[in-house]
């Protein structure tokens, strides 16, 4: 495996390995998680809630750039609105727009290539590339072949009801009994098991067919990945029939450390400048209306 994407259909290895050690772990996770979780900077602008992922308090220092003109940025076109081809051919997207950023903000010249996804972690080995900007999930597989900066976007889980269900907070109690659609052997099946274990799990073979069911009265709630559901609540299948109900919920045991900017093995210097410039991308507010943008259905 060359690398992992924050895919909406989580059915990978460690899904499952996931679901196997969730008994063992399920005792210390029920005393110390707090099923409602936010950012430690989240803002709400305009009614949406917007996640932030860095301390105000912990400034990262800018390194010395003396011997760094230029960003290789690698990534890929087929993962909107995070990478896609724009009218002109050229890629567009929040992670492109966010490096383009990132090069600004530290006075450096970017440059951006589009390669195969599965192929962005071997180039970067291979030298033909300093940083991979793809949504790529910070695991304990991508460690093992790149380098990561702070995380800078991160996926909750979501519920997604009717308009008539009651609107308030979605708790293992509240939902007890509720008839829940998740993707058969995803992530988000084995956090259902092991904190809202008292609802009726429908196991559905993907997440349109999830969603479908919600539609048709089969089902009460569905729960899966917030960014696919948010594009889903805001595009015409919804027909406008649904909306969030409770969390977010970002128990990373289960769902996932987040995505960051990978770099070679041992590069500190472009680690650390990334890292700078993201929290003062952050602290300007340009990360803010990067989401706003490409995010109009918030996903927190």
């Amino acid at each position: 495996m060359t690398g992992m994407r924050l895919r909406s259909n989580r059915k990978s290895a460690r899904a499952a390995r996931l679901v196997c050690t969730a008994a063992v772990l399920i005792a210390f996770a029920l005393t110390s998680f707090v099923f409602a979780t936010a950012p430690a900077s989240a803002e709400r602008v305009g009614g949406i809630m917007v996640p932030g992922f860095w301390d105000p308090k912990r400034r990262p220092e800018r390194p010395d750039l003396t011997r760094l003109t230029a960003i290789r940025f690698l990534t890929e076109e087929d993962y909107p609105p995070f990478n896609f081809k724009g009218p002109g051919g050229q890629p567009i997207g929040f992670n492109i727009d966010l490096a383009r950023a990132i090069c600004t903000e530290l006075g450096l010249t970017c440059t951006i290539q589009v390669r195969r996804f599965d192929t962005l972690l071997a180039a970067l080995a291979e030298n033909k590339g300093d940083a991979v900007v793809a949504s790529l999930a910070i695991t304990p597989e991508t460690r093992k072949q790149a380098d990561f900066t702070d995380r800078y976007l991160r996926t909750p889980a979501r519920f997604v009801a009717k308009q008539d269900f009651p609107p308030d907070d979605v708790t293992p109690e509240s939902i007890g009994g509720r008839r829940v659609a998740v993707v058969a052997g995803s992530a988000h099946e084995a956090y259902l098991r092991a904190f809202f274990a008292e609802t009726a799990i429908q196991r559905q073979s993907s997440l349109e067919s999830a969603l479908m069911a919600l539609k048709r009265g089969e089902a009460d709630l569905v729960f899966g990945d917030g960014i696919a559901l948010a594009f889903w609540l805001n595009g015409t299948g919804s027909e406008g029939c649904c909306a969030f109900r409770g969390g977010p919920f970002a128990e990373s045991l289960y769902l996932g450390e987040g995505i960051g900017i990978a770099v070679k093995r041992g590069n500190d210097t472009l680690r650390q400048a990334i890292d700078h410039a993201l929290f003062r991308l952050w602290e300007k507010g340009i990360i803010t209306d990067l989401y706003l943008r490409y995010f109009p259905v918030g996903f927190y």
